[in-house]
């Protein structure tokens, strides 16, 4: 098997470089590759990666690649609808072409975010955002290619390799005595080497039962609020690693309002994993595993 994977150097796209090695035959690309490299990998070039796809003819081609910037988005419309929405459906259309499979990454940004239940996948779509509209558009276009595909949709995506929450979270509480972190939204953070694990399933079994293509919804196990999560953080951290300086002795809720942003943010991200999980025969572990190991590895 020959798998094609963008973004090799993004948090998911690290991880599945090892989850997809054992696969077989494995052709990372990022958006500074070459043809010397084996193709072009950048998502703002939508006709390079339809050429890129038909020369390599791969099996299996993997986009991990997406515009995240959430906020800044909002100021770059066309730049983000070029990467998540033209890229993805220009992969999808190449890799029907050539007989391959594709998996592309989605978000719970695609929803409004509103009450409380965990979002199904076949939820209606109301994105908030620059970011949630241009990821939803591109999730409709490769459906529309006809090409075999998995649509992973996931949220509070993290990894030990790189910046994020918990990292941001160590440092303020080491210099702060006091934080304050929102606590009315709602999901579950999920470690880009569990989705970068259940990808690796989830396209061995399709390969061997088409049947099983479609959109699913990746995440631990479990949900808490950005505030739960901080709290989290950094009680783990006085726990593995007593000496730590840690500063912070009040980690305050505050609602999303109190942090205005150029782009909303939905409050209820909880994404309902019951189809994948039936589906792939998973156990997803709950979200405060995935957080305790990233913790003991960075501290």
């Amino acid at each position: 098997m020959k798998i094609l994977l963008l973004g090799k150097n993004g948090q998911v796209g690290w991880e599945l470089q090892r989850s997809l090695a054992p696969l077989g035959e494995l052709v990372a690309l990022d958006r500074h590759s070459s043809p010397a490299d084996g193709g072009c990998g950048d998502l703002t070039r939508p006709d390079a990666l339809h050429e890129t796809v038909h020369r390599l003819r791969p099996d299996v081609i993997v986009n991990a690649a997406a515009h995240t910037a959430v906020d800044r988005a909002e100021s770059e419309p066309a730049l983000a609808r070029t990467v998540n929405t033209e890229a993805p459906g220009a992969l999808a259309d190449a890799a029907r072409q050539v007989d391959a499979m594709l998996v592309h990454y989605s978000t719970d940004y695609v929803f409004d975010g509103s009450g409380h239940l965990p979002w199904r996948e076949d939820a209606p779509s109301a994105p908030l955002s620059v970011y949630g509209m241009t990821k939803r558009d591109g999730e409709d276009l490769v459906r529309a290619s006809g090409a075999r595909h998995l649509i992973l949709r996931t949220s509070w995506v993290y990894a030990a390799r790189g910046g994020n929450f918990a990292r941001t979270m160590l440092r303020l509480a080491q210099e702060r005595e006091r934080l304050t972190v929102i606590d009315d939204q709602w999901g579950a953070p999920t470690g880009a080497e569990l989705i970068a694990d259940v990808t690796a399933h989830a396209i061995r079994h399709t390969m061997h039962d088409p049947a099983c293509a479609g959109t699913y919804h990746l995440a631990a196990d479990g949900e808490t609020s950005w505030n739960g999560y901080a709290r989290f953080v950094l009680d783990t951290a006085r726990a593995l690693k007593p000496d730590l300086a840690i500063k912070a002795h009040e980690v305050a809720p505050v609602p999303t309002s109190a942090y205005p942003t150029p782009a909303r943010r939905p409050l209820n991200s909880r994404l309902d994993t019951q189809h994948l999980r039936q589906t792939f025969g998973l156990a997803l572990p709950s979200w405060q595993v995935g957080v305790r190991r990233m913790l003991a590895e960075i501290l």
